[in-house]
This record gives C-alpha cells, sequence and structure tokens, in this order.
C-alpha cells in the first residue's frame, strides 16, 4: 500500500512545471479535483507569480471542499491583482460556502461591477 502511494505521489509530481500543468488540467477535467490540487500545488510553488495555476488550484480545491484552502489561494491572487474579477466571484461563492455571506457580498459585489454589470440607481 506505501508503495502504492509513493508511486501515485511520484507520478503527480513529476516533470516539468509545465508537463504537471497540463496533467493537472487533465484531472481537473475528469472532475479528479483532489488530485488536480495535488498536482497544481507543487506548480504554484515553483511558479508563484502566475495566477493561471494558482486560479486552477483554488477551483479544483473549492470543487473538493477544500474551501480554507481555496479562500488562501483566491487571496494570494487578490493580493497581486486585485481586479481580477474571477477571483473575487470565487472568493464570493468560496465564502458563502462557508456561511460568510456578509464577507461574500462585499467581493461578489466586486465581482459584478469589474464584469460591467452596475446596480440600478433607487429613485
Amino acid at each position: 500500500m506505501r508503495q502504492r502511494q509513493e508511486r501515485t505521489r511520484s507520478y503527480l509530481t513529476h516533470g516539468t512545471a509545465a508537463e504537471r500543468w497540463e496533467r493537472a488540467q487533465l484531472f481537473f477535467g475528469a472532475k479528479e479535483y483532489a488530485d488536480a490540487a495535488r498536482v497544481l500545488h507543487s506548480v504554484v510553488e515553483e511558479t508563484p507569480e502566475q495566477v493561471g495555476p494558482r486560479l486552477l488550484l483554488a477551483r479544483a480545491y473549492y470543487h473538493s471542499a477544500q474551501l480554507r484552502r481555496a479562500e488562501e489561494q483566491l487571496r494570494a491572487v487578490l493580493d497581486r491583482d486585485p481586479v481580477e474579477r474571477y477571483a473575487r466571484l470565487m472568493l464570493g461563492r468560496t465564502l458563502e460556502r462557508q456561511g460568510r455571506p456578509e464577507e461574500a457580498a462585499r467581493h461578489l459585489r466586486l465581482a459584478a461591477v469589474l464584469g460591467g454589470e452596475f446596480p440600478e440607481p433607487t429613485h
């Protein structure tokens, strides 16, 4: 059993960052979110400045119900790029799933505005 786990871990972390990125996308597309997250974690550690792998890692965490980890990755994206609309939207949804609706609402409003949706003025 232990050898099998080590082979699996080796497969998930083997190769260049580009090869692991491609592998992670395949896992994500197959809805194997936990495996995608395991692969993406090493890609993000190796290339922390790239938004794409970090966003996909956040999505993998979200879909595998690792909401605190998703939140952490989304906040890291927003620290680098506060106007990243999709990260704002995902953070809002992640916070909602964690039962934090007031905090979520702020991010969802910002995502809407960044997407060109403006609230109707009230008279």
